[in-house]
């Protein structure tokens, strides 16, 4: 005995086709979801990973300089100046000053290359 009796409708020319309709249209379901995902979610998923790893490094950088200047204002304090601590703090300051004055020289200018000679 056949478990499932065959239908007239089943022996019809494309019939497959008419059965077929709710996994075709899951796939598509699922390719658009895909689709959308490869195209929105990781792009923003990469850009937030930037930007959360970006603020991580410039706190650790913010507390490292910090530390390390205070560890030099408290090694010159002690070692160097005799309890000083106005002379460590004009070392420190001049160590900053000069680092500063290297970063400024080594900036470019953004409208440079745009502006014409009057």
């Amino acid at each position: 005995m056949d478990p499932k009796p065959e239908t007239p409708a089943s022996r019809l020319p494309g019939s497959n086709a008419v059965g077929d309709l709710p996994t075709r249209g899951a796939d598509l379901v699922d390719t658009l979801v895909e689709l959308l995902r490869d195209k929105t979610v990781r792009p923003l998923t990469l850009v937030t990973r930037a930007v959360v790893f970006g603020i991580i490094v410039f706190a650790a950088s913010v507390v490292t300089i910090t530390l390390l200047s205070i560890t030099l204002i408290r090694l010159l304090t002690v070692y160097a100046f005799s309890g000083r601590v106005w002379l460590s703090d004009l070392v420190v300051g001049a160590v900053f000053v000069v680092a500063g004055v290297a970063a400024w020289s080594k900036r470019t200018d953004p409208g440079a290359g745009s502006r014409e000679p009057a």
